[in-house]
């Protein structure tokens, strides 16, 4: 399991600017099962993703072709850990 965080290193209008390819982005890796959560930091200065994955090369090379990072409005920090416990709700994400 790995928490992404995305740090925006342009001005709001060019992250903006990205909003719809980074959404559609998102979107297939959801369909495919790799993201469980995400969501803007508060305040708005990046984003987060939770990822359900194995493979932290596999999972950094799909993180490079995120639209915000082809397009140079942020940057990602990988942060991978182990869920020992999670709400009932949710122990799917231990199998990974």
């Amino acid at each position: 399991m790995f928490i992404v965080t995305l740090t925006y290193t342009r001005p709001l209008a060019e992250v903006d600017a990205l909003m719809d390819p980074h959404m559609v982005w998102l979107k297939k890796h959801y369909e495919s099962g790799l993201f469980v959560a995400s969501g803007r930091q508060v305040p708005r200065t990046g984003g987060v993703i939770l990822a359900r994955s194995g493979d932290r090369e596999a999972l950094e090379a799909v993180l490079a072709r995120d639209p915000f990072v082809q397009g140079g409005v942020a940057r990602m920090d990988v942060t991978e850990f182990v869920p020992s416990m999670t709400a009932p709700s949710i122990e799917v994400i231990k199998t990974f």
